[in-house]
């Protein structure tokens, strides 16, 4: 009998029942991590599989006795903590529903880590501490985070793997308005990106997420190029022969701290391991290239219309994400000064021909934050 999918509107009418309130925003307290750790060790199996080149541990989840096997990591990247989130919520959510749990663990096995960089998550950087970016060291395995990664994947076998990451402002879900809220990749296992049966099965749950998240986010959706590097711990993986799946939590309209994407990262997880354990029957190839790839058509802020000397032009701004504190503070640098009519900002200002004033000195150019300006006698704070 197959594993019964709940129904995934109410999930997101009833979030807060499951969420892991604590861990919010983009930047998560080393301590308000492990105290989640801590609380689910009491529910769910918890293991120690190593050590982070700084002695950090790095935690996984060991859950279920099925005979599907499925292996999730998240923040790869230290400063791509969406997904993080997701899963601790996944876990929240097993916890809470012991039905489906039940019949979920009869079905599969399931190996979760959590926070695979420990130490660029504590100082909010891509790479690990030694400078090297985990998803370029696939192959060479030259870092302690990788080398824990790859002694799970050698030892549990899985059947399929889910890659979870974060990926920036700047996409549209192809050449449209719509940002990419999230991205789906199915990577090549060689240079000519051919398509056998591991690569389908990817491709495949990820075009059965898609149709479940267009009903409720239509045409967020993007899809990344497939260039084949055997660094990167995707096309590794599904060289080696495991169906693996990479997710990229994107930009949902004002939400900037992402605790609206962690919802639909954690529903298309969900899909997924259904899926998975479900068997179900292979899509069609085309269901997966028929969502469109990312472009970079969109900036954090256009102001459109400015006049800069005898000339009227539009301005992007970008924003750059700094830990201060422990939080993290979005810098506005001015990216562009261009005409920008074919791009597309998270939020648009018109000028409307005129020209913009400073409180304190700013160089109108490209490079320079944009902290503060006054327009039609309208003061903006940014």
């Amino acid at each position: 009998m197959k594993l019964q999918a709940p129904q995934f509107s109410i999930l997101l009418k009833d979030y807060s029942k499951f969420k892991s309130s604590k861990l919010y925003g983009r930047y998560l307290k080393e301590d308000d991590v492990l105290q989640n750790l801590r609380s689910l060790s009491y529910k769910f199996k918890i293991k120690n599989e190593g050590c982070s080149e700084e002695g950090r541990i790095i935690t996984s989840f060991h859950l279920g006795k099925g005979k599907t096997k499925i292996l999730i990591w998240s923040q790869m990247h230290g400063n791509e903590t969406t997904t993080t989130k997701s899963v601790f919520d996944l876990l929240n959510y097993l916890n809470l529903n012991d039905e489906f749990t039940k019949e979920l663990f009869e079905k599969c096995r399931l190996i979760i880590i959590p926070v695979l960089n420990p130490d660029g998550a504590v100082n909010y950087t891509r790479v690990n501490s030694n400078g090297v970016d985990l998803n370029r060291d696939a192959f060479q395995k030259t870092q302690a985070e990788s080398k824990v990664l790859q002694t799970i994947y050698s030892n549990f076998k899985p059947d399929v793997c889910f890659n979870m990451h974060d990926q920036r402002t700047i996409f549209s879900a192809g050449k449209t308005n719509k940002p990419a809220t999230l991205s789906f990749l199915s990577p090549s296992f060689n240079e000519t990106r051919d398509i056998n049966q591991i690569r389908k099965k990817s491709m495949s749950l990820i075009s059965s997420a898609n149709q479940l998240l267009q009903k409720f986010i239509p045409g967020q959706i993007g899809r990344y190029d497939d260039g084949f590097n055997i660094n990167c711990i995707g096309d590794f993986f599904q060289k080696n022969g495991t169906p693996t799946v990479l997710f990229e939590a994107g930009h949902f309209p004002s939400d900037y701290e992402r605790e609206e994407t962690r919802k639909y990262i954690f529903i298309s997880l969900l899909n997924m391991i259904i899926d998975v354990v479900n068997d179900e029957e292979l899509k069609s190839t085309n269901e997966y290239f028929a969502i469109p790839e990312n472009d970079k058509l969109y900036y954090d802020l256009i102001i459109k219309n400015i006049l800069k000397g005898n000339r009227t032009l539009d301005l992007a701004v970008q924003y750059q994400e700094t830990l201060i504190d422990d939080k993290i503070e979005f810098i506005p640098f001015i990216e562009k000064i261009d005409n920008l009519e074919l791009f597309y900002g998270h939020r648009v200002i018109d000028a409307q021909n005129q020209s913009l004033k400073f409180k304190k000195h700013t160089t109108l150019k490209e490079g320079e934050i944009l902290s503060s300006f006054k327009l039609n006698d309208n003061d903006f704070v940014m």
